[in-house]
């Protein structure tokens, strides 16, 4: 392998295992994915970074329809190479940007820009504090609103299931997520939403309930609010 990459992949939910002579990183954009990698088992959600180092063996599966960003890589920055953990938070430019990656992968081939976009990606990665570790009573809350978007999630009760405060489960999502908890829950949904609108034939009703919202027009508001225009306008 001589040069850089950066994808946009999914996976099954067959448990894969390899390893290989550089190094990977992957980033959740819709879904979750279960990884085991040296010390790190479990579940990889939006706002997190899975770093794979070069000859690591690791073992991962997905639900078919979860998207990721996966950057193929012969270099880590010093504070990736250096990080003692293998799954770490991203910051909200980051964020961000892998965001725009998905809708640029998605738009055209263009070797030149895509080189671009791989530099810019290596400078954020670069400057990740790497100190906003999303905790643990966090990651819990986060796989159980992953594994069922079409429930009604309130503050005060994610907030028992994390054993804190309303007020104190607030601050912590916050500072670990970069955004509050309902806001990450709608963009979770929206981007859910997107997903089938794109890859599936199911009726705008039917994606509505699996996103949550049990009125087709309150689901179409929230869409066209999110993304500027409607579900049925977005199908075409």
């Amino acid at each position: 392998m001589s040069t850089n990459r950066i994808s946009i992949r999914s996976y099954s939910k067959q448990i894969r295992s390899h390893f290989h002579d550089y190094h990977q990183l992957v980033l959740p954009l819709h879904g979750t994915i279960e990884i085991k990698v040296a010390k790190f088992e479990g579940l990889v959600s939006l706002g997190d970074c899975v770093i794979i180092k070069s000859g690591q063996r690791h073992d991962f599966r997905a639900n078919e329809e979860a998207k990721f960003i996966v950057v193929d890589t012969m270099t880590l920055p010093d504070n990736i190479a250096n990080s003692p953990a293998e799954k770490v938070s991203i910051e909200p430019p980051l964020l961000a940007f892998i965001q725009f990656i998905e809708v640029q992968l998605n738009h055209q081939v263009n070797t030149s820009l895509e080189s671009s976009v791989f530099n810019l990606f290596y400078q954020l990665l670069s400057q990740q504090s790497l100190l906003n570790k999303v905790d643990k009573r966090i990651a819990g809350v986060i796989s159980i609103i992953s594994q069922d978007l079409s429930q009604h999630f309130v503050n005060a009760e994610l907030a028992i299931q994390a054993c804190l405060s309303t007020t104190q489960f607030k601050h912590l999502f916050k500072q670990s997520m970069g955004m509050s908890c309902q806001k990450y829950i709608t963009h979770l949904r929206m981007e859910k939403a997107k997903t089938l609108l794109t890859h599936t034939d199911t009726p705008v009703s039917i994606i509505a309930e699996q996103c949550g919202y049990f009125s087709p027009s309150a689901f179409s508001r929230k869409f066209k609010a999110y993304f500027g225009e409607t579900p049925k306008a977005f199908i075409k």
